[in-house]
């Protein structure tokens, strides 16, 4: 099967942005001494991937939803804003691997974030030139498999793979009717998948052998 394009997961795919979130969500719950919380990378990592209103759940049980909610919109504000001018880790040979795969495939990212994140991976990394089009879950209120879907009929694409790191990113390929690759060196764990990438630099090769 020739693939015409490429979907990529964002966090623990394309890139880390743990450090920039640790640093902005305890800089906004100083203003909340009611919350006996430090957030910390492990909660955060172990949350990537998942719907905003799961993340909530997890980070602030105790919390009323409303303000729940109200406070997730807060810290997804600053952290885009965060982000977009400092950026977050990219992984090993990306820029070179991206320049190399846009060359080939068309690329695009689908997540499971906020309006506003993907576009601070593009300001804060300067990766934006090498995508064509994007989706999140907040901007359409549709699971991950439905924006791959979306993604797809929008750009008319014929063969597509979707690429991410977790149990999640795979159900979404699934749902999607999509071969999926696993991205073992990012967040998560993965039961079942069509190719397995160690490292973001082996990509180019990885697809090559599964075409």
């Amino acid at each position: 099967m020739k693939f015409d394009s490429l979907i990529f997961d964002l966090d623990g795919t394309l890139w880390d942005s743990t450090d920039g979130i640790v640093a902005t969500w305890n800089e906004i719950l100083k203003d909340y001494p009611e919350i006996d919380k430090v957030v910390t990378g492990q909660d955060l990592s172990s949350n990537f991937g998942l719907p905003l209103t799961k993340i909530a759940v997890n980070m602030f049980p105790d919390l009323p939803e409303a303000k729940r909610m109200a406070l997730m919109d807060q810290c997804g504000r600053q952290e885009n804003i965060y982000l977009a001018a400092h950026g977050g880790r990219l992984f090993e040979g990306e820029y070179q691997t991206l320049d190399i795969l846009a060359a080939n495939y068309k690329l695009f990212i689908v997540s499971n974030c906020q309006v506003g994140y993907i576009d601070s991976f593009y300001t804060g990394n300067g990766t934006g030139s090498w995508f064509t089009d994007q989706e999140c879950a907040e901007a359409t209120g549709l699971s991950k498999g439905q924006n791959i879907r979306l993604i797809m009929e929008r750009n008319q694409l014929q063969s597509a793979v979707y690429i991410g790191d977790t149990q999640g990113d795979a159900d979404a390929a699934r749902e999607a009717g999509v071969p999926f690759i696993y991205a073992a060196y990012g967040f998560g764990q993965v039961d079942g998948y069509d190719g397995r990438l160690d490292q973001f630099k082996d990509l180019p090769r990885l697809l090559q052998e599964m075409q």
